[in-house]
């Protein structure tokens, strides 16, 4: 029996203390990786969330974009509305004109306070970046070839970018 190995740094036993502190080893390992499991799971979730909040702000945005520029519209629509009351009741034709121009006016002011801009046309080099030629016409004038003669829709800047390219006539 005095043979019998109890001492646990005699050869033999080395084995059983390695494969403890490998058992602790592991555990710590899974207690690491669940952890970090953890972890991107939250991440996940939390950027899935950023996801879903930013499309349904987009939505919101792009629901009520035109709401501004439609509320100060609508002070021209009623403008309109009473010219056009008075149209079918007086016979003064200066007055309706007048109204009707005053009414003009105002849209053009309001639209002009949101950005809008006419372009100018007339007179100026064809511009492939802000026109767009309807027709040619012959000119006598050698100055007025490749010039803009005419307009027949004119372009508009929104903010400095053009939202609607204008229809030229242009002289060769």
């Amino acid at each position: 029996m005095e043979d019998m190995n109890t001492d646990e740094n005699v050869a033999g036993t080395t084995h059983l203390n390695e494969s403890l502190s490998g058992e602790d080893e592991m555990e710590k390992l899974k207690e690491e990786l669940q952890a970090q499991k953890d972890k991107y799971l939250r991440l996940f979730a939390e950027f899935d969330n950023f996801r879903k909040r930013s499309a349904r702000e987009n939505l919101e945005v792009r629901q009520t974009a035109g709401k501004e520029v439609i509320t100060s519209l609508l002070d021209v629509l009623d403008d309109a509305d009473r010219a056009e009351k008075q149209l079918q009741t007086t016979e003064n034709l200066n007055q309706v004109k007048e109204g009707i121009q005053l009414v003009f006016s105002k849209l053009r002011n309001t639209l002009q306070s949101k950005g809008l801009k006419p372009m100018q046309s007339i007179g100026t080099d064809f511009d492939v970046e802000k026109h767009e030629a309807i027709t040619e016409v012959p000119v006598q004038d050698e100055q007025q070839k490749g010039k803009v003669i005419d307009e027949v829709q004119k372009g508009y800047y929104l903010n400095d970018k053009i939202i609607r390219f204008a229809k030229v006539v242009l002289g060769k």
